[in-house]
């Protein structure tokens, strides 16, 4: 068998190219995943590998036996097997069932063991893209990768190396990337293998939905790029749950849709450990190990009722005679969360924000206090109402600056509670600020066992800004308001529609002009 593999082509410079890449000798990854001098050593104890061999020989349209048929109709709802390579690939996997190694797997063979250059020009390179949501995630997919060159077949492939990734001699590069609608772009993209997509942003500034729709037409000229989406599942929400409810089970020639357990992609993992996690947090195991969407999971907040209320501007003066309230989200500089504040005051009984500041760390606390200090004095503010979990230091650098601050009696949750309302029955008036769109899509209300709401940022999110928004925003004393529940209000959201700013904003944007001709704008 391993004789017949060639990794250079004598053909390669044929005049007539053939409709699909080839695949040197007709070897295929599941022969080289079985074979001792190519892969076999990394995948010891085979049985324990059955489901993921099943899930190969699916991907790439290969024969199956009886035992890799069942798992395939188990994992994907589907009877038939494919008989050609899919183009789109969706794996809902719990976690520690061995996707990372897999993945990689695939990368290095896409990557090595197919010839791209028919359809590449002189001196370009396709791309085999790893994305994460961040680089230091797709490393761990990486890692495996190098592994894998490690092995002397494929050793002498390797050009140069880096540490985001491997350009190889037959005009292939492997390279890890953040997920980002922007960096993805350019490349011809051969395959493209996206961990963990459900804990991407699925709104803000690089939304997973906006990421692989870039992705696509980067892999358009190659026949038989792939696409892999891959991640233990979340909530109801994003590209891997519309795409898997859109073909789990169903007879797509080009997308398959495979959603196993950790149990049934990992057997050889600890049953005891697996008990555990479930008698600790069934609902949380039963995403995690059982790769179930969870249901206590959803968005807080639409896109189009942050729309609906956000003005053009991006600050807003000081106007005489106005009374300004603060409130502000302590951090101490070292880890990952930003110092913010938030100024706002009543515009006929519609509270109105004004400025937001954000310092992102590294920072002086310090330093950082006596700024925002200035421009509390600015707006003539004494006194800040911070979070609750704001640490005693912040208090005694404020008072420094003779400006009290008080902790807020409400937890972050019943702020954003209060938020809502206002929000959606569009009686506040909001900033153009990216961060805080971004932010208050990204918080999410989940519901815990006893019945309790809890709302707060997703999974390797932040929500400083918003924090600080909601809170000053609820702390005005506006009450008064009519919650629009039926949503009309919010109009088109067709992002080409035109956006009227909010009717407060408008009288503000007159306002502000008035004052500023009469000279008390400062």
């Amino acid at each position: 068998m391993i004789k017949r593999l060639r990794l250079e082509d004598p053909d390669d410079e044929a005049p007539h190219p053939p409709r699909r890449p080839r695949k040197s000798n007709h070897l295929t990854l599941l022969e080289a995943f079985s074979d001792p001098r190519l892969f076999a050593p990394f995948f010891k104890d085979p049985d324990s590998w059955i489901a993921w061999q099943a899930l190969i020989g699916a991907a790439f349209g290969l024969p199956m036996t009886g035992d890799h048929l069942a798992i395939y109709r188990k994992c994907t709802g589907r009877t038939d097997p494919p008989t050609e390579q899919m183009r789109e690939l969706v794996l809902v996997v719990g976690r520690r069932g061995g996707k990372s190694r897999v993945l990689a797997l695939i990368a290095t063979w896409l990557a090595a063991f197919v010839d791209y250059k028919p359809y590449l020009d002189p001196g370009e390179r396709g791309v085999v893209q790893v994305l994460a949501a961040d680089r230091d995630q797709a490393k761990i997919i990486l890692r495996y990768v190098k592994a894998f060159f490690k092995l002397p077949m494929l050793s002498r492939l390797i050009e140069r190396e880096t540490q985001f990734g491997l350009e190889l001699s037959n005009s292939v590069a492997i390279e890890v990337t953040t997920a980002s609608f922007r960096s993805v772009r350019g490349a011809t993209c051969v395959a493209a293998l996206a961990d963990e997509i459900a804990f991407w942003a699925d709104e803000g500034a690089n939304p997973d939905a906006e990421v692989i729709k870039a992705i696509r037409p980067s892999m358009a000229t190659i026949p038989n790029a792939m696409l892999l989406l891959a991640s233990s599942p979340y909530a109801r929400k994003g590209v891997l749950w519309d795409m898997h409810r859109q073909h789990h089970g169903k007879d797509d020639p080009r997308v398959l849709s495979w959603q196993a357990s950790t149990e049934t992609m990992n057997p050889s993992i600890d049953p005891d450990y697996l008990k555990e996690q479930y008698e600790r947090d069934p609902v949380s195991a039963s995403a995690e190990y059982g790769a179930q969407f969870r249901t206590d999971v959803e968005a807080f907040i639409s896109a189009e009722a942050v729309d609906a209320v956000t003005a053009e501007e991006r600050e807003r003066p000081y106007i005489a005679g106005r009374r300004y309230y603060a409130f502000a989200d302590p951090a101490g500089g070292s880890g990952k969360d930003s110092f913010t504040l938030a100024i706002g005051h009543v515009e006929d009984r519609v509270p109105v924000l004004d400025v937001i500041r954000e310092k992102k760390p590294p920072f002086s606390p310090k330093a950082v206090i006596s700024d925002l200090c200035e421009t509390l004095k600015q707006y003539g503010i004494r006194k800040v109402t911070a979070d609750r979990f704001a640490a005693e230091f912040a208090v005694e650098a404020f008072r420094e600056h003779q400006i009290t601050l008080e902790h807020s009696l409400k937890p972050k949750s019943q702020i954003y509670s209060e938020f809502l309302p206002l929000l959606n029955s569009k009686t506040c008036d909001l900033l153009d600020h990216a961060r805080l769109r971004t932010q208050l899509l990204g918080l999410e209300r989940k519901v815990s066992r006893a019945g309790k709401d809890s709302i707060d940022h997703g999974p390797g999110g932040h929500d400083d800004v918003a924090n600080a928004v909601a809170g000053v925003l609820t702390s005005m004393g506006v009450r008064k308001y009519k919650y629009d529940a039926s949503m009309a209000w919010v109009g088109s959201i067709d992002p080409s529609s035109s956006r009227e700013q909010s009717p407060a904003a408008q009288r503000l944007a007159s306002l502000v002009q008035m004052q500023t001709a009469r000279g008390l704008i400062r």
